[in-house]
């Protein structure tokens, strides 16, 4: 997609710290130039999508209506792009050398998450597993699929960068079976390699989360409270091992991804590589606009996606998809009394109660859901929402009970 004649760029596009602003109104910035400093331990630096004069500095909101420091950037329709440091051959690159490289770049997760990758590329314990999560398991988005089919060779390189930082010695990219030209040319660009293999695996929702991809990969249970290193694994997107690729070799930032345009509300749906920074309304207008009034928009996937609440709201890093979704798509209810059927229980990837979370965390019994409930084991995957009869907001309702205890953390 072209890029927009402004883009807003949020100094926080990633989980933890907020960014550093490093350029001033009336600066003239260059594509891929560093415009944001990651000063924490836990943060990413983020970068110019356009060249361009900055217009402002200042507080833009993001697609969910909360307002965070942007830098704002008039667009001279250039394309001048800084000189990025490219690193020649990935095999005599130490594993700090390229996780300084993968922090200069600002890479993040790019599957939702967010998370740093330099952070996540230095595990606390040792590892032996990297795997791509290439299972894409949410309906509707379909980004990664298309990077699999079109930019696979990216893509495993990516890989065997990421492995030789972390220190594993084998490599599988996961793909569900509801995606046999993605198999079919992934297995094909990594034939002849012994540390490499494609999982082929059954089309079931909530596989790609991390702790049920390992589960269902390798058999191993990432215990409660614990993250994959716990267990010899490293976990990261497609797009993100694409990202790793490309700033290693091209010495590219991250400034585009790719995103889902989708939903019966939208008239042309598509993938699109996008510009960070584009709003969100510019992206449904080169996709044709709405069929209609949409009943919902949504920014993600149906299941663990977050409403729409501004259009102006900007592209960033972990921004997957935007769904226009329509009224036999999007059926409302009101929430009605627990019938304990237990329905939400049954289908807990996590093994939780779902209801009690909801009730304890929609009541304020905070500290009873966090030291008898286990809230934070929720994956927040909605499929207690989802097979609910009653229609209860369950998600919602404990995403609003962990808010409430990271606020009485701070």
């Amino acid at each position: 997609m072209p890029a927009p004649s402004i883009v807003v760029i949020p100094l926080r596009q990633h989980i933890g710290a907020i960014c550093e602003p490093i350029v001033s109104v009336g600066d003239r910035v260059k594509m891929g130039q560093k415009i944001g400093e990651g000063t924490a331990f836990i943060s990413a630096s983020v970068h110019a999508s356009v060249s361009g004069e900055v217009i402002a500095v200042e507080e833009r909101p993001l697609f969910s209506g909360e307002k965070v420091l942007s830098v704002v950037i008039k667009n001279d329709g250039l394309d001048e792009k800084i000189d990025g440091k490219r690193a020649g051959d990935i095999n005599k690159m130490s594993p700090s050398a390229i996780c300084t490289a993968v922090k200069e770049a600002g890479i993040v997760g790019m599957g939702g998450a967010g998370f740093p990758t330099h952070v996540k590329l230095n595990p606390p314990k040792p590892v032996d597993t990297v795997l791509i999560n290439g299972a894409e398991c949410e309906p509707y988005l379909t980004c990664d699929h298309r990077l699999m089919v079109e930019w696979a060779d990216e893509m495993i390189g990516g890989l065997k960068a990421m492995m030789r930082a972390s220190g594993a010695a084998k490599g599988i990219i996961c793909i569900e079976e509801n995606k046999p030209d993605a198999i079919a040319v992934v297995s094909q660009v990594i034939e002849g390699e012994e540390d490499l293999e494609v999982a082929s695996l059954q089309v079931r929702y909530p596989q790609g989360a991390e702790k049920q991809l390992i589960k269902a990969v390798l058999d191993r249970e990432v215990p409660s409270g614990g993250l994959p290193a716990d267990v010899g694994c490293v976990v990261q997107n497609v797009h993100t091992a694409i990202a790793v690729y490309e700033a290693l070799t091209q010495g590219k930032s991250s400034y585009e991804r790719v995103v889902t345009v989708s939903g019966g509300a939208i008239l042309d749906p598509r993938n699109l590589l996008v510009r960070v920074g584009t709003p969100i309304q510019n992206i449904i207008e080169y996709c044709g606009g709405f069929m209609g009034e949409p009943a919902a928009i949504v920014a993600g996937g149906p299941m663990t996606g977050q409403p729409v609440v501004d259009l102006l709201g900007p592209v960033t890093k972990a921004f997957s998809g935007v769904l226009g979704l329509n009224a036999q798509e999007a059926a409302f209810d009101e929430n009605r009394p627990c019938i304990r059927c237990t329905l939400c229980v049954q289908v807990c990837p996590m093994g939780l109660v779902p209801n009690l979370l909801g009730e304890y965390s929609a009541k304020g019994l905070l500290d009873q859901a966090e030291e008898k409930l286990n809230i934070w084991d929720c994956i927040e995957c909605s499929l207690c929402s989802y097979v609910c009869p009653s229609k209860r907001a369950l998600v919602t309702w404990i995403k609003q009970g962990k808010a409430g205890l990271r606020e009485k953390v701070s």
